[in-house]
Parts: structure tokens; C-alpha cells; sequence
């Protein structure tokens, strides 16, 4: 089976668009080649798909050239609502779509933003269809411009889970506080390479390691605090299921402490490579980035009731942890 194909923007590469890199970096492909790659959802840039053939690079990236087109992002009607009142809106995100939109990437065109909606994006519109449903005999949703949400924490794109979202400012800062001062509850559910024990992960993550990727370092005055304690579940084979609960909550703070633990995130592409070294062969079968924010809990900002919210593993992770189990079974028996 033909793998997908890794490319790594350098610094010389800065500024210069994502077509007329993968032309230099692909001989003997054609300008049309490449368009038709960005066009068919083959090429994928830190993560996220590329459908726009004139973003220029910024010379760090992680560029992935699929072998098979990537199904269409999840829409609207695929982002379930679980709380919803005038201050905050706690929904599931469907893996593969993009929690709030990127600083650079908010002057872009309304059409722009619609061909890869975020969840930022799609929320107003699913809350006003819910609000709308709600009282009966009003068609259609509310006039004029729907209340923007307001986001106070982010999951990656390829994470399914739970989110909260702030509706009004005071909710905004008060639910922000929460996060930054670390009172939330957070429960990931990871299946990762190898048969990982229950234990504790401190260390101190800075931005980049040496190599332009996030990672840890044990320089003493470098890096923020990052605690995660990990509760192995089930060990399938050469792969475990394991729960992790969020002490602190850094960028990719699982994503980075397990794999310098030496047990990569089935499905990663990211943090798979040590510094200096290979990249981990991952032969799992992944679907994607195999972590799902199974639990979130927090204060609400006006009444201060205790609010928990529990989601089951996502289907597609839930038919690839059955297919785990299965062939963990298979050759136990044999």
C-alpha cells in the first residue's frame, strides 16, 4: 500500500505559496498536477486540510500529500448541542474540523471560510436553528446577524469531544479564568503504541524543542509545568487504551508527553518523530488521531452549579478500538 508522502517547509520556503512549493518539491508533476491535489483534498498542511492553492507558507510546516482525497470536513448538522442557555453553549465536535479559526486566517471571505467551516463557525447558526425549534410557530431563524460564540479553550482538529463556548463577555472571562487557573475537568480518552503502565507525566513544554516542533526540555529556567495522569484502561496487543486527566493544559500537551514517553497516539503524524530521530512507524490502522475528550466539567459562570458532561468514544474510534480487540484476541488464541 503507497503511503502518504511527508514534506517539510524550511525556512527558505517562507512566503512562498503552497503550489509553487510542491512544484519545486514534486519533479516531473505539472502546475495542473498540483492543483489537482489541493483541489481533491490530498494535501494537508500542520494538520489541516489545504484548499487554497495561493497560501503562502511560513517556512515551518509539516506539508502531507494523501494518497487518497480526504472526506468533505463535517458540516453544521454534525455538531450535536448537550447544554445551551444565555450564557454558554457546550457542544461534541466532530473530529476533523477545526475548533476556532486562526488568527491570520479572519479577514478571509465568507465563501472563503465556508469551504472548511470551523466549529466557531457553525455554532451561531446551530444555536439560533435550536433556539428556533424551540418556540413553536416561528419559522426560520432569528433576523439580522447571529451573536457570535466565544471560544475559551480548543481541542485539535482531529480530536473529537467535548467543548464549551461563552456567550456573553462576563461568561467569556469567567470560564477563561477557569481554564487558566486549571479548576476545569478534563478527560481524554488516548489509544496509544505499546502497553503503557498507570502513572503521572510532569514536565515542561516549551514551543520549540530544536526542530521547530513543540516538546519538553529540561533546561531549568525553560518551559511551563505540564501534568497529566494517565490510567491505563484496557492493553490490547501492542497498544493499550488509557484515560488521561488534565492537571495543567498546555498545546498538545497528551499528544507531546506521550509520545516522549516513548508511546505515540495511534494515527499521529506530529509528534511520531523523536528529535534527531526516525519517525515511529505507526501500523495500527488509525483512523485518525486517536483521542477523544470523553469528559468536560466546570463552574457555571453565573449560578456556580457544577456542570458535567460525559461523551462516549467517537464511532469511528469505537469500531478501531473493537478492531483492536479482535486482533489482540486473534492471536492470543493462536
Amino acid at each position: 500500500m503507497k503511503a502518504d508522502q511527508i514534506l517539510r517547509a524550511l525556512p527558505a520556503h517562507a512566503q512562498r505559496t503552497v503550489a509553487a512549493f510542491l512544484r519545486q518539491e514534486l519533479p516531473g508533476r505539472s502546475w495542473s498536477d498540483v492543483r489537482r491535489l489541493i483541489q481533491s483534498r490530498q494535501v494537508m498542511i500542520d494538520g489541516n486540510l489545504c484548499l487554497d492553492e495561493g497560501r503562502r507558507l511560513r517556512g515551518t510546516e509539516v506539508v502531507k500529500l494523501l494518497t487518497h482525497p480526504t472526506a468533505p470536513p463535517p458540516r453544521e448538522e454534525d455538531v450535536r448541542i448537550r447544554y445551551l442557555d444565555a450564557h454558554l453553549v457546550v457542544v461534541e465536535k466532530p473530529a476533523r474540523m477545526t475548533s476556532v479559526r486562526h488568527a491570520e486566517e479572519q479577514s478571509w471571505s465568507r465563501r472563503r471560510k465556508q469551504i472548511q467551516p470551523t466549529l466557531e463557525d457553525v455554532l451561531p447558526q446551530a444555536i439560533a436553528k435550536k433556539l428556533s425549534r424551540g418556540q413553536r410557530g416561528r419559522r426560520g431563524g432569528p433576523p439580522g446577524k447571529l451573536p457570535p460564540v466565544r471560544p475559551v479553550h480548543r481541542i485539535d482538529r482531529d480530536t473529537s469531544g467535548l467543548m464549551v463556548f461563552a456567550r456573553t463577555r462576563a461568561a467569556e472571562q469567567h470560564l477563561a479564568q477557569q481554564f487558566r487557573r486549571h479548576t476545569t475537568g478534563r478527560r481524554y480518552l488516548a489509544i496509544v503504541q505499546g502497553q503503557l503502565a498507570s502513572q503521572t507525566i510532569e514536565s515542561k513544554l516549551v514551543r520549540d524543542r530544536g526542530d521547530g516542533r513543540r516538546g519538553g526540555t529540561l533546561l531549568p529556567d525553560l518551559g511551563r509545568r505540564a501534568v497529566t495522569h494517565v490510567k491505563a484502561i484496557e492493553q490490547l496487543g501492542d497498544y493499550t487504551l488509557v484515560e488521561c486527566r488534565l492537571e495543567t493544559g498546555r498545546t498538545h500537551q497528551i499528544r507531546i508527553q506521550l509520545a516522549e514517553l516513548g508511546h505515540p497516539l495511534c494515527g499521529e503524524t506530529v509528534y511520531n518523530k523523536p528529535l534527531n530521530g526516525p519517525a515511529v512507524s505507526d501500523k495500527s490502522g488509525a483512523p485518525r488521531l486517536a483521542l477523544h475528550a470523553a469528559e468536560l466539567s466546570f463552574d457555571h459562570p453565573l449560578t456556580g452549579e457544577h456542570l458535567r458532561f460525559e461523551m462516549p468514544l467517537a464511532a469511528d474510534l469505537a469500531a478501531f478500538l473493537d478492531r483492536l480487540r479482535r486482533h489482540s484476541r486473534e492471536r492470543h488464541d493462536t
